[in-house]
């Protein structure tokens, strides 16, 4: 065999497969053509509908929850500055507590003073 009829051979192996594959082709397309393409254009548009929805929802969870974080931040100052008048009130009823023991004491010294003086007198008159 020569050169020529080798080539003639695989030019026609060749053009075969290619039939082959345009039956294929036109089997698909015909295929989509008759509602596969249709069917994945709905669900397609549905998708992108659901998609939309759970946006919108995303993004009123998200206002939400920057809500909750503004009112979580004012708590927390708030829970400080009770802090800090806590610790005032702690501080003003110790130095109370403090004055009180002070003032007792020195009514009992006073008191015994008192009675210092009094039994004094009780034993200059007698």
């Amino acid at each position: 065999m020569n050169f020529a009829v080798i080539t003639n051979i695989l030019t026609m192996a060749l053009c075969i497969a290619v039939l082959v594959q345009s039956v294929r082709m036109m089997r698909s397309l015909k295929a989509v053509k008759e509602g596969a393409l249709t069917d994945v254009v709905t669900a397609l548009d549905r998708s992108t509908v659901q998609a939309r929805s759970v946006l919108s929802e995303l993004k009123a969870a998200l206002v939400e929850c920057a809500g909750n974080a503004r009112v979580l931040n004012e708590g927390k100052s708030m829970a400080d500055e009770l802090g800090v008048m806590i610790e005032i009130a702690n501080n003003t009823a110790e130095r109370l507590v403090q004055a009180a023991a002070d003032a007792n004491r020195a009514s009992i010294a006073d008191g015994a003073e008192a009675d210092a003086d009094a039994s004094e007198d009780a034993k200059v008159a007698a």
